[in-house]
């Protein structure tokens, strides 16, 4: 299996790691190694997760985020990488923006 991120999922990693940057400096680049390795999970553990709407999910270890991904012609494509503590109404919204789940 190999892993494919988005455009979309991309920039939502981009926004945590600047939001996390100027709470504390350094807390960027700790965020992305943790989402990094979080998201690389998915090599061996991709296509075991929960899934809701016809999309996998699964959660961060370190940080309150929802990784959500899909699987096609074995590769697992991660669409979003969501802040959890969102209304479930706006994660629901940002998903629906980003493809259609099979």
């Amino acid at each position: 299996m190999r892993i494919q991120l988005s455009q979309e999922a991309l920039q939502d990693i981009e926004r945590s790691i600047d939001f996390y940057e100027q709470i504390k400096p350094g807390l960027g680049s700790y965020i992305r190694d943790c989402l990094t390795s979080d998201i690389g999970s998915l090599l061996l553990y991709g296509g075991i997760h929960a899934m809701e709407n016809g999309w996998f999910y699964t959660f961060a270890n370190r940080f309150p985020y929802v990784i959500w991904y899909g699987i096609e012609n074995d590769v697992a494509i991660v669409y979003a990488v969501i802040d959890a503590r969102n209304e479930p109404s706006k994660s629901e919204g940002l998903l629906r923006n980003r493809r259609d789940p099979k």
